[in-house]
């Protein structure tokens, strides 16, 4: 199951690509456009909300169509006060401030419930589009059987240290297995919180308490059988964070965001239109379990290698599998195969704190953002 999901489903998706059997219809610049709401949830942001407000409206599309909706969730640093300076350039900006803490999907919730356009797009404060992003997004809703759109959002940073490679490479083969399931089943594993846009008629509230809302949100779209859309040039950039720490916090709480949206979701399991079932089985579930699949391995082969040589060797591998973390961070390895499995099994402890979180019952999903590497 790990290999199928690492390795084999990977690559039968990018060596057997799929491709479009029909040309859909969409639209063109000349075309009257929808009218498009913004929907972004900022915490302490000051650092990226100018640079993210520049870019939302530095577009090619209409900006008398753009309404710009921001919940600022209690921030304590410069952030309100900057956007209520862009708010003076741009009156398509609405803030709303929210007096105590509240969680992203709390508030997009909220703003969603405000905004009366056609379409939504959802976005985060660190991810600047470039000027075709919004245009490139909406084009596809001309055919009304097109409910949800993922930007191709790319991974950037200043240097390649710490994690930033490993992070890098990581989002852009996700990237590439996205485009594939949009392309072969109309459907996506999964839209990227940092950037997507969706119908207003297909769009979902999250739960109270939930994590990974793009993912809950993406999932009730595929439970309600409509087309989604990975658009490859809605291009538009992310920082990634350096730091290990910090993005062993970030995947635990999308961690306990998966397990939550599997126990939701796990109906989708008996579908069979569309490859859903494979689909979530591959990309996903047999992901979010192999911690667990690596403890069983890493078990059995002891008791293995008393029987059968081959055993020892296994047992040894995983062995030094499990420490090589250990290993980096005490002597931060350069070898940029080892960072690659250090990452793999640093990023599996995060799915077990997170899956444990799960279990004890999630008290609030209220979050601090990842430290953005900008100066």
């Amino acid at each position: 199951m790990i290999v199928h999901s690492y390795v084999v489903y990977p690559l039968w998706m990018i060596m057997f690509p799929a491709t479009k059997s029909t040309a859909k219809e969409t639209y063109t610049k000349v075309d009257e456009l929808p009218d498009v709401a913004i929907l972004m949830a900022a915490y302490n942001e000051e650092k990226v909300i100018a640079e993210k407000i520049e870019s939302v409206f530095n577009t090619t599309y209409p900006l008398d169509k753009i309404k710009f909706y921001i919940g600022s969730d209690a921030s304590t640093d410069k952030t309100d006060e900057i956007i209520r300076k862009w708010q003076a350039k741009y009156p398509q900006i609405e803030l709303v401030v929210f007096g105590g803490r509240t969680g992203k999907s709390g508030i997009i919730n909220e703003l969603s419930d405000k905004a009366t356009q056609e379409i939504f797009i959802l976005t985060d404060a660190n991810v600047i589009f470039k000027p075709d992003t919004i245009f490139n997004l909406v084009r596809h809703f001309k055919d009304s059987i097109t409910a949800q759109v993922c930007a191709n959002i790319i991974k950037v940073s200043p240097t390649n240290n710490g994690i930033a490679s490993q992070e890098k490479s990581y989002i852009a083969l996700e990237n590439k297995i996205k485009y594939q399931e949009s392309v072969r089943w109309n459907l996506v594993m999964g839209a990227e919180g940092g950037c997507y846009a969706i119908r207003k008629s297909a769009f979902s509230k999250v739960p109270p308490k939930f994590y990974m809302d793009d993912f809950y949100i993406t999932l009730n779209v595929i439970e309600q059988q409509k087309e989604i859309v990975f658009d490859l040039d809605a291009i538009c950039n992310e920082d990634v964070p350096t730091q290990a720490l910090e993005e062993f916090k970030r995947k635990v709480r999308i961690s306990i965001g998966n397990f939550q949206n599997l126990n939701r979701y796990k109906g989708l399991l008996s579908s069979s239109p569309k490859g859903i079932a494979y689909a979530f089985l591959s990309h996903k579930i047999f992901r979010w379990i192999t911690p667990f699949l690596l403890l069983i391995c890493f078990m059995t082969s002891y008791p293995l290698m008393f029987h059968y040589p081959i055993f020892k060797y296994i047992f040894l591998l995983q062995l030094l599998g499990f420490v090589t973390p250990v290993t980096d961070w005490l002597f931060n390895i350069k070898f940029s195969p080892l960072k690659f499995i250090s990452h793999f099994y640093l990023m599996n402890l995060a799915l077990l704190k997170g899956f444990v979180i799960y279990v004890k019952g999630v008290e609030s999903n209220v979050w601090q953002p990842t430290k953005r590497e900008v100066n």
